[in-house]
């Protein structure tokens, strides 16, 4: 054992050192494939159930050392269940809506991702990001157990699983087996690939939970434990005083996520802000072997996943994030790295993504710092801005990247930790601000009105003839609704349900008795589908130039093109109808519609959008 770890750890330091010279460009440039995708996240959890065999118990879910257990009574929440109707379990004096939530459990698993990946295919498509499938007893699998697992309820044998887990040394490689959920996810990922879709897998490197092997050693070995310097431990307890003065220091704070030591700190660390710095090696080395293993599962590449979305990126040192692409792009030079990095000062400054993506860490971010003016734009809010302020204000971010990074950016609007695009947009909150029911007792939670849906079909017409790659957060293209975390993670209303009418804000003293019917909504579906076809069948809006033609009032124009090909997008976000002719004569055929367009005739009419191509 002490052997094979030596090894493992000697090929690590080999790999690290061995990124050659000779081809500087497979480095520091992004895949190729980047900016051709069209990104889907999965949260598994609440994607689909396909094996009720699996489910969740109790037991999964408990966190013992923060004697944390789900309620008495528990079980599984159906699936088309009311989101807002509580059950009775939940109902217990002193505990708010929120709280409550977060142990509901409605079954999703992988069985659930793969029979529904020719829906995926459908829709077109080709890179799936997956939120966290670590083993990990919470909702949302930050809080690890295992990093070198699928999480056993996610796949066919959760007490199969537990026991081959149980026989390995966690921090021995050599040890690892494959458990029927890892067996599971690769199965998708083969099948993922034979559809011409990517898969990338979500990490948190800067933490892990209370459950987690190495926290657990520390728990009951104290300054004995060989993982005690993985962890900041700011007191060990005193098995002489019947007190316990064990103390650490959690991610922002939060006792369940214990906070993996940082080391080698040269510039100052503020929360938003990149510094230099790396984590313990110890940790380290264990999280560049969970790397290896997904890359490539017994040595082969062809089976593993193409790429990591990294959590909380800017918690981090930038020395580990480097050493950490060295690694990942000797494995796998095609893989892709996608950075989260968000608010530098909460609630009105973003960050920037530029000392991430210079080559020698990430190929990009998720770029949210596109979408908050483009709400302002789009949507009808407290905090409006015109055509010009918009221009302006993507063109700062867009300056600020390398030409190759910016086209490959990951355009992420909604996601696990914001608003959906429907309730975002019915809002009229400052971006990710008060932006729920919980925070804001006025916040809209029900079905968002037709005003609604055509602004934001004009966002996203321009979300994909834009330049970076589109994200959707699963459940958008069906027309669901909700606001900040926890209310975008309902389950997804797939078209085969009949789902309960959802109340609005019933957990609230002035709850609304009205009612929203909830359902698959085809005709959003189709517009999604029709604008993926429209950019997978157009590469030059996949990889050619930009210049606005007009930015006036509420009116954008813009062209996409190569020397070979033009693509005008016309977009009216006026609740008025405006005559445009700025085109050079000619007749046009409107890519979204398949209609005729003569160019000294255009009508835009109001809250409406044109993506224009020149007859020859």
């Amino acid at each position: 054992m002490r052997l094979s770890k030596y090894l493992f750890v000697s090929f690590l330091f080999v790999t690290l050192k061995s990124c050659s010279p000779a081809e500087p460009d497979s480095f520091t440039q992004p895949p190729a494939w980047a900016k051709d995708a069209v990104w889907y996240q999965i949260f598994a959890e609440r994607f689909h159930n396909g094996d009720t065999t699996n489910d969740q118990k109790p037991v999964d879910m408990a966190t013992p050392y923060l004697n944390s257990y789900p309620p008495e009574g528990w079980r599984t929440s159906d699936w088309t269940s009311d989101w807002y109707a509580q059950e009775d379990w939940a109902k217990q004096p002193g505990k708010n809506f929120n709280e409550q939530l977060q142990y509901r459990r409605y079954g999703g698993d992988l069985q659930g991702v793969l029979v529904k990946l020719d829906y995926l295919q459908e829709l077109g498509i080709n890179a799936i990001f997956f939120n966290p499938l670590n083993d990990a007893s919470s909702l949302h699998k930050y809080d690890a157990r295992n990093y070198h697992h699928i999480d056993v309820n996610f796949g066919p044998d959760p007490e199969g699983d537990k026991a081959v887990i149980a026989k390995e040394n966690p921090n021995d490689p050599a040890t690892w087996q494959w458990t029927a959920a890892d067996k599971l996810f690769l199965q998708i990922v083969e099948e993922a690939h034979k559809r011409n879709i990517r898969v990338v897998m979500d990490y948190s490197w800067n933490h892990t939970g209370t459950t987690f092997w190495a926290w657990q050693d520390v728990v009951k070995n104290q300054e004995k434990s060989q993982f005690k310097d993985w962890y900041n431990i700011t007191a060990f307890d005193n098995p002489a005083t019947p007190e316990n003065e064990f103390k650490y220091e959690g991610w922002l704070n939060i006792s369940s996520l214990p906070e993996i030591k940082k080391v080698n700190i040269t510039t100052e660390r503020i929360i938003g802000n990149p510094y230099e710095g790396n984590i313990n090696q110890g940790a380290k080395d264990h999280i560049l072997a969970v790397t290896k293993r997904w890359l490539s599962p017994d040595g082969d590449t062809s089976k593993g996943i193409d790429g990591f979305r990294l959590d909380v990126a800017d918690h981090v040192g930038l020395g580990f994030w480097r050493d950490y692409r060295k690694l990942v792009r000797v494995i796998q030079p095609n893989a892709y790295l996608v950075g989260e990095i968000w608010f530098q000062k909460w609630p009105d400054q973003l960050m920037d993504p530029a000392p991430y993506t210079q080559g020698d860490v990430f190929d990009a971010v998720m770029f949210y710092q596109v979408y908050r003016p483009a709400r302002y734009f789009f949507a009808k809010t407290d905090y409006p801005i015109d055509a010009k302020q918009f221009k302006d204000s993507l063109e700062f971010q867009w300056n600020r990247l390398n030409k190759p990074n910016l086209y490959a950016m990951m355009n992420v609007a909604s996601s696990h930790d914001a608003p959906r695009l429907l309730s975002d947009f019915y809002n009229g909150n400052k971006y990710k601000f008060r932006a729920s029911p919980h925070d804001d007792p006025n916040y809209k939670t029900g079905k968002p009105d037709k005003e609604t849906y055509a602004r934001l079909r004009l966002y996203l017409i321009h979300a994909y003839t834009s330049i970076g790659a589109p994200h959707i957060w699963n459940g958008e293209e069906m027309g669901m609704w909700g606001g900040d975390d926890p209310h975008p993670r309902k389950p997804l209303m797939w078209k085969e349900f009949t789902f309960k009418p959802e109340r609005r804000n019933n957990f609230q003293p002035d709850s609304s008795d009205e009612k929203d019917s909830v359902q698959f909504n085809q005709e959003h579906f189709d517009f999604y589908k029709k604008l993926i076809s429209l950019r997978k069948n157009n590469s030059v809006l996949t990889a050619g130039e930009i210049e606005f033609l007009l930015a006036e009032g509420k009116t954008l124009v813009y062209k996409r093109f190569t020397d070979t090909e033009e693509i005008f997008v016309l977009l009216n976000t006026d609740n008025t109808a405006h005559e445009l002719s700025i085109l050079k004569p000619g007749t046009y055929t409107d890519l979204l519609t398949n209609q005729l367009v003569q160019s000294d005739k255009i009508t835009m009419d109001a809250l409406s959008g044109m993506v224009l191509k020149r007859n020859n």
